[in-house]
């Protein structure tokens, strides 16, 4: 998924394959494939094939730049009805930039907007990375978001165990550090509790800052720790 939202029923799924299967091609339908060839060559994406056999089949691959999953189209490759693929995914660093990248090379792309039960105008309120989108579509109607990260989630990024293992050890001393004040201000706790607060907003994407708010208003609220 997309959000920083993660599935209640994770903790319950298997551990991660130790096979690599990397998605190479998302296959899009349309309905003339000149037309799109030329919308796709016009968003400055790289043309990688172009190859016809016969009156029933052609292939034409486009890769967005820098991305590592290329886009398909052309006769005898799908059944599917032209314009029917939507939410595919565009991941920039910047919105802004894209955004008028795109509409610089001609395409129609929406106003940035963020959800809240709903597209909502404008960025994030609170600028999280994840939060922040804007939309076009191709000529067919195949639908496109472009979703600004500017920092990934931990564990959204996939990594051999020992960095992995870095990674968690890095957290641990972050949480360690920011839970020394509070343990000096407080009444005894459970270092644990405050550590879990802290974790949790950390992985929803939240500063170190926001997580010790956070952290603090659980001990304090749910678990009633009196202040020295």
């Amino acid at each position: 998924m997309a959000s920083t939202d993660v599935s209640s029923n994770s903790a319950q799924t298997p551990g991660a394959g130790l096979v690599d299967m990397k998605l190479e091609v998302v296959t899009l339908p349309v309905a003339d494939v000149d037309r799109a060839k030329s919308f796709y060559q016009s968003l400055g994406w790289r043309l990688d094939a172009d190859i016809v056999r016969g009156d029933a089949f052609r292939a034409v691959q486009f890769t967005p730049p820098h991305s590592a999953c290329s886009i398909a189209f052309g006769l005898g490759l799908t059944t599917g009805q032209p314009g029917s693929v939507q939410r595919l995914i565009l991941a920039v660093t910047d919105i802004d930039a894209a955004l008028t990248d795109l509409v610089e090379r001609g395409a129609e792309v929406s106003e940035v907007f963020h959800l809240d039960g709903g597209r909502k105008p404008g960025r994030d309120p609170q600028g999280r990375s994840y939060q922040t989108y804007a939309s076009f579509s191709d000529p067919d109607g195949n639908g496109w978001l472009l979703q600004e990260i500017t920092t990934r989630l931990p564990g959204r990024e996939w990594a051999d165990r020992m960095t992995n293992i870095a990674a968690r050890a890095d957290l641990l001393h972050e949480t360690a550090l920011h839970h020394d004040h509070y343990e000096k201000t407080h009444a005894p706790h459970n270092w644990w509790d405050w550590y879990g607060a802290y974790f949790d907003a950390r992985e929803h994407g939240q500063t170190p800052d926001e997580a010790v708010t956070a952290a603090n208003r659980y001990m304090d609220e749910v678990l009633h720790i009196a202040a020295l």
